[in-house]
């Protein structure tokens, strides 16, 4: 019989969350650029040897017990027997001529079907035909199975740091490292005293996650904004009712530009990084004529996973935090942002991870709300955007000598929640995914071209000069 694994609260979510219109998979694309000897059928021979070698390794090769009844009571991960690693594998080409547009296109429309559950809920699709002897990696994979941490982690495993090395595995092929060994005197019989202990520790990060709760509310009420609360959002076109068309749109800066912006500023870079995000957006709106009184709220995950976890299923807390869109000016904005994410993670301080989650679910509960039928864009929201910022690989990679170029993230647009932006971090640069439902947001392509015009107000504003491009 396969083994088996039980998913955890949060993995269960996001199948509940599961819908035709709000797929919960994330993704990834990656472009290459070629060494001078490569082959002219590189993607051919790359196929040839998916075909040849289907020693798939977990989690690549789970998929759920209980596929029809998605939130089953006993859900849990099973080994696929069956498994056919040429329906996950795919290789496609770019209508000429294979230009950055033909490729955001393609990836839209493939970031727009729902995973198949009768399987492991993952795809890989090898895209040729970008000028240049350029190709493309673009990958989707359920958040249930393998969150965006974990799938960087991963997927950076079988690369290399050198142009040379030509015989790295394919990610599926490698295998989880090994959790250390458990010994007996590190799990004792139970004994009453135990009990009564776990029975306290629980107590008290259950306390820990209220008390927390509890300050955002008053904060909320006092009106003071030093936190933000859920449901603090403005109604807005970001949060409406959604179809299952998608939008991607991409943007770079290099990592030195921005840090240049946030010492000036006096924050972070992720500071910067919502605020680049706060000026497209706000433009964006006023555009349509419909950018909000009040400031737009952002949710942003917290990775609490320990530095040697090995990863798999999710490990992700949440805060909420002011965009600050009703100010006008740059600097200003920044300013506000800054003030509002320290005072978020302050929150945080001296919490465990448990606590952490379990204040992240109960801040999250309101996002319930906007998903019941007829609410998307008539109740509030409990936030109006989704703003991940996840770390990368710091130096370049290369996969059987190609050079990876850029990495863009795909995420999560939902009902009630038409937009989600997240940023990965690579070898000096920092990459904007823009993902969007292509009916709720017409010409979402603009907020990349807006959030680069952003970093260019917020350094005009700051006093500083120019910098060069990635």
């Amino acid at each position: 019989m396969a083994a088996s694994k039980r998913l955890n609260s949060l993995d269960w979510s996001f199948l509940a969350g599961e819908t035709r219109e709000s797929m919960m998979h994330v993704g990834g694309l990656m472009t290459f650029v070629p060494p001078d000897d490569a082959p002219a059928d590189f993607l051919r021979q790359l196929m040839d040897e998916v075909r040849a070698d289907t020693n798939v390794q977990s989690p690549w090769n789970l998929k759920l017990r209980h596929p029809d009844l998605l939130t089953h009571p006993l859900q849990s991960w099973v080994e696929d027997r069956n498994f056919d690693v040429e329906y996950h594998v795919r290789r496609s080409a770019l209508p000429t001529p294979g230009d950055e547009r033909e490729l955001g296109i393609l990836v839209s429309r493939l970031h727009s079907h729902n995973l198949d559950f009768h399987r492991p809920p993952w795809e890989v699709h090898f895209i040729e035909g970008l000028e240049g002897g350029r190709f493309a990696i673009y990958f989707k994979v359920h958040h249930a199975l393998v969150d965006g941490y974990t799938g960087i982690k991963i997927l950076s495993r079988s690369m290399s740091h050198t142009a040379e090395a030509r015989d790295t595995p394919l990610f599926y092929l490698i295998p989880p490292p090994p959790r250390p060994p458990r010994t007996r005197k590190e799990d004792p019989a139970p004994t009453l005293e135990a009990l009564w202990q776990g029975v306290q520790g629980q107590l008290d990060v259950s306390r820990s996650a209220v008390n927390a709760l509890m300050a955002v509310i008053r904060s909320a009420r006092k009106q003071d904004h030093q936190l933000v609360a859920p449901m603090q959002a403005p109604l807005s076109p970001l949060n409406q009712k959604i179809s299952r068309n998608r939008r991607f749109a991409t943007q770079q800066f290099p990592v030195e530009r921005l840090k240049r912006v946030a010492r000036a500023g006096g924050g972070t870079l992720n500071d910067v990084v919502l605020a680049l995000c706060a000026g497209s957006l706000r433009r964006f709106l006023d555009e349509q004529g419909s950018l909000p009184a009040q400031p737009l709220t952002a949710m942003l995950p917290v990775n609490v996973r320990p530095k040697d976890d090995p990863g798999g299923g999710n490990a992700v807390g949440a805060i909420l935090a002011s965009l600050a869109t009703d100010e006008p000016g740059a600097v200003q904005r920044l300013q506000a942002i800054i003030e509002s994410t320290g005072h978020a993670k302050e929150q945080l301080q001296g919490m465990s991870k448990n606590a952490i989650m379990q204040f992240s679910q109960m801040l999250m509960a309101p996002m319930l709300l906007s998903m019941l039928p007829g609410a998307a864009g008539r109740v509030r929201p409990a936030f109006n955007v989704a703003i991940s910022n996840v770390p990368g690989p710091e130096n370049p990679l290369y996969f059987r000598g190609f050079r990876l170029d850029s990495y863009f993230p795909l995420s999560i647009p939902f009902k009630g929640y038409a937009l989600n932006i997240t940023v990965v971090s690579y070898a000096q640069t920092l990459n904007f995914g823009f993902i969007g439902c292509r009916d709720a947001l017409p010409h979402l392509q603009r907020l990349a071209v807006y959030s680069r015009e952003a970093l260019e107000d917020l350094e005009a504003a700051l006093g500083l000069e120019p910098a060069g491009e990635a």
